[in-house]
């Protein structure tokens, strides 16, 4: 091809960037609103001036910062920016891909726990020094009749009895003050909870090792977070915290395991609480958070929740059909709340969807004869850097097997066709981009695939996967990170995005439309805002 001047091959230039980026969905909405295109604009410069400044200056124990960076060294600088604070005030949409045990902030957690005389926690040995960072907290609710024989010996004094339960607040309150004292104590407990830079970044560094982190965050909070009393607590704590950062609807997985591996223990800590009353305890929880909203003007905040039936991937087929079974069950005692089934855990290493194949491909003809509501498959698949491995080709078979989204798909962008399918059928990718990023998958958000989805025109929708365990609570975050790492992507992709967590949540087309309306206006107001901060923002930075 050859120009005559270089007007015309700028105007090839323009044409051909146009065509590749025509599949985008902030390309497809076609004309912008001179509000839309300003707030666009405006969020640009702010993005620009800030990878300028705030990306440019040194930082004690941050080498090398960029925007995008990896997320859990770049936190404390994310917070200090305008942009970070003008996405607090979007409005998200919905959350469709959270493990509900990791959905509330460990400090919370902690304060919940001091409430419950039965939390009790132990240690395999007297804590010091030298052995803290290593030693994992075991915390249950036990039944009144073994409180008494606890111990109160401090879990740091050298005659602390190993194995030895002590009492959650005698435990925090006689925390050795040289170990920090009841601050030491919370320290122990969230960095037994949550992943750390160090372990994300440098110790833990394959997807195996921070994958064996990652699980052990659910093994320390489990028996706790699962105390009845506690867990309707936690529920309303996540869903009012959800709303506080502009989420409107929530389809939280929880994980249902029968016999006992994590069980839900009764208030009085003898007994397993049966799976239906935790829905009840949901439905509860729910029903008295929108009735205080109504009370408080405040109902156009938050649409609702519905609630994804999970399982473990590895569970025997046998065993999958029980669960299979229960679901349908709940299933028809509450219609409004199971919004579909998945298998989780670590694709890597744990059993792949064809493991699972007879009981699977059961559940359709199951549920039709129990006269049930249809109940999709929301499955995880592709979670991996594999390349025909058995967690990478769980795609086919999600596919195959009639997923209604796929949670995470970051293995998706090797499959030309795959990709085809999932615009086809509209099956759309449920995106978890800080989670990604922590469990090794990529080493920051330029090198994330979502761009790749995002320019072939394929449903995307934001999602934080554990926040309490990545320090991503809400959405706000993964936002940021998706929007600082790139040059094209603006406010209008990130509005396309939370537009389409609602669209393709569980939600019938009524309450989708009515969500989306609602979601409109509050967009229009949070556009208004943009303007007026980010000039606000733009003007003060100038005049520095």
């Amino acid at each position: 091809m050859s120009f005559s001047s270089i007007s015309e091959y700028q105007a090839h230039r323009d044409e051909l960037i146009l065509a590749d980026r025509a599949q985008r969905a902030d390309h497809k909405k076609g004309q912008l609103s001179e509000l839309e295109a300003r707030a666009d604009k405006v969020v640009r410069d702010v993005r620009a001036f800030e990878a300028a400044t705030i990306w440019t200056r040194e930082y004690q124990g941050v080498p090398h910062p960029f925007p995008g960076m990896e997320f859990l060294t770049g936190r404390s600088i994310i917070v200090q920016t305008e942009l970070f604070k003008i996405l607090e005030k979007m409005p998200k949409g919905a959350l469709l891909h959270a493990h509900l045990d990791a959905t509330v902030n460990v400090s919370h957690v902690i304060k919940l726990a001091m409430k419950y005389p039965a939390i009790h926690v132990r240690a395999s040995t007297a804590l010091n020094a030298s052995n803290i960072g290593s030693v994992l907290p075991e915390l249950l609710p036990l039944p009144e009749e073994l409180r008494s024989s606890a111990g109160q010996v401090s879990l740091t004094d050298s005659k602390y009895t190993p194995g030895t339960w002590v009492p959650f607040n005698r435990a925090r309150e006689s925390f050795d003050p040289q170990l920090g004292g009841p601050e030491g104590f919370d320290q122990w407990i969230t960095a037994a909870a949550t992943i750390n830079p160090t372990e994300a970044y440098v110790t833990h560094n394959t997807v195996t090792k921070i994958w064996q982190k990652f699980q052990s965050t659910f093994r320390v909070n489990a028996h706790m977070i699962r105390y009845r009393p506690l867990h309707k607590e936690y529920i309303r704590e996540f869903i009012l915290s959800s709303i506080a950062d502009g989420i409107s609807y929530v389809e939280p997985r929880i994980n249902f395991v029968l016999g006992e591996i994590r069980p839900f223990i009764s208030a009085d800590g003898l007994s397993h609480v049966p799976h239906r009353e935790i829905l009840q305890d949901f439905d509860e929880v729910l029903n008295d958070v929108k009735a205080e909203l109504k009370a408080q003007g405040r109902e156009d905040e938050f649409i609702g929740a519905r609630i994804i039936y999970t399982t473990l991937r590895f569970i025997t087929p046998e065993n999958l059909e029980l669960h299979l079974q229960e679901c349908i069950a709940l299933k028809k005692e509450f219609p409004h709340l199971i919004a579909g089934f998945d298998l989780v855990g670590d694709e890597n290493v744990l059993k792949p969807l064809t493991y699972y194949l007879e009981p699977l491909l059961k559940f359709k003809e199951m549920q039709k004869e129990a006269g049930v509501p249809e109940i999709p498959f929301i499955f995880h698949g592709g979670e991996t850097l594999g390349d025909g491995t058995e967690a990478d080709m769980n795609l086919y078979d999600a596919i195959l097997l009639g997923t209604k989204r796929i949670g995470h798909g970051f293995s998706l962008v090797k499959h030309p066709k795959l990709i085809e399918i999932c615009k086809e059928r509209e099956i759309a990718i449920e995106v978890c981009p800080i989670s990604n990023e922590i469990l090794r998958l990529t080493s920051s958000m330029h090198m994330h695939p979502l761009p790749i989805l995002l320019n072939q025109g394929v449903h995307v929708a934001l999602c934080s996967d554990d926040p309490s365990v990545f320090g991503n609570m809400g959405l706000t975050f993964d936002y940021f990170q998706v929007l600082a790492a790139s040059e094209i992507t603006g406010l209008i992709q990130l509005g396309e995005m939370a537009k389409d967590s609602i669209k393709f949540s569980s939600l019938e087309q009524e309450g989708k439309d009515r969500a989306l309306a609602i979601w409109q206006k509050r967009w229009e107001k949070f556009l208004e805002y943009v303007v007026a901060e980010g000039q606000r923002v733009l003007a003060k930075g100038s005049a520095n």
